[in-house]
């Protein structure tokens, strides 16, 4: 499904409920129950699951007729699975997620209820799924190809800072799909002829000494994975690269907007509208097993300027013109 086929099913569903409308005022209104899990806060959270809730107004299904349950771990993945649980318990008609260790934690706790994830890397190899064109379970959604990503942000990041040797990449063990950007990463710094070095952050707490070590290892730039926990704190870890004199490349755009220097990576608020998709098709009665897991087709470059001048970088010219926003 393009996004091209996405905006025409949103158009054609909205005049649909336009026309019924009149009708459905007459009749009792059936409550559909759909929880939702993210591994971080409701603030971090919240223009994308704003963005969620919008689609599936488009679609037909107002708040009226909406009853969701949410959850959030804020940034402590060991909670994912009570909280899974707790979802469970609560036998929804659907169960959205915003992650790939929430996914996960969803599919442990349940083989039955649809599950749609709006955001998750890798869904074969962490065996979320069977393939991507016929998942052959419970979970479908949308997968992101997170090792040619890696690679694309080392690439970026040695564009705007090429002095750069030694960098380092903030990853979260507690993530299922680190291991394999990781990995992407790597084999993108042997070929660059850049030293890699990972640097592991579980819980918010870390994160000051992830800096110490990047400090005493000699770090010269920075990579940050997209993680919901890294996004939640996406202002102090801008200010710390800052401080540290890090040049540092993000997955998503709000680290951008708190300050960062550079992202690249696909339009996640576009992948929450997208995922309301699938949740109507399932709550239509579709089966999670037939619909196809989505790759992303959006994907933006956003590069600060203000954040570049602070820490002394000229950003190319070339690579400002494959910016799709430049932040002055």
């Amino acid at each position: 499904m393009n996004n091209r086929r996405f905006t025409r099913r949103l158009v054609l569903a909205a005049a649909a409920a336009a026309m019924v409308s009149g009708a459905g005022l007459a009749q009792s209104v059936r409550i559909r129950r759909i929880a939702t899990l993210s591994a971080g806060s409701l603030a971090a959270g919240a223009v994308n699951w704003r963005a969620f809730r919008e689609a599936m107004r488009t679609l037909g299904h107002g708040e009226q007729e909406l009853a969701i349950e949410s959850r959030w771990a804020d940034g402590h993945n060991e909670r994912l699975s009570g909280l899974a649980a707790e979802l469970v318990g609560l036998a929804p008609e659907v169960i959205v997620t915003g992650s790939s260790a929430a996914a996960l934690a969803v599919k442990q706790a349940t083989s039955t209820i649809p599950i749609v994830t709006a955001f998750t890397a890798a869904p074969i190899a962490a065996g979320l799924a069977a393939s991507l064109a016929r998942p052959g379970g419970n979970l479908t959604g949308l997968s992101n190809v997170m090792e040619d990503l890696a690679a694309k942000d080392l690439e970026l990041l040695r564009s705007a800072a090429p002095r750069a040797r030694r960098m380092a990449i903030l990853i979260n063990p507690g993530n299922p799909s680190h291991a394999h950007e990781l990995r992407g990463a790597q084999e993108a710094a042997r070929a660059l002829r850049t030293e890699l070095l990972s640097v592991e952050v579980r819980v918010p707490d870390e994160i000051d000494g992830a800096f110490v070590t990047m400090r005493s290892e000699r770090a010269e730039a920075l990579i940050v994975l997209p993680d919901p926990l890294f996004s939640q704190e996406a202002s102090r870890i801008a200010d710390l690269a800052a401080s540290y004199k890090l040049p540092a490349i993000y997955g998503f755009r709000s680290h951008v907007a708190a300050g960062g220097l550079m992202s690249y990576g696909p339009d996640i608020t576009d992948s929450f509208r997208r995922a309301a998709v699938f949740v109507d098709e399932i709550l239509k009665g579709a089966r999670p097993a037939d619909l196809p897991i989505e790759q992303p087709t959006k994907f933006e470059l956003v590069i600060n300027l203000k954040a570049a001048a602070a820490l002394g970088l000229t950003v190319p010219q070339a690579l400002l013109a494959r910016a799709d926003e430049v932040i002055e």
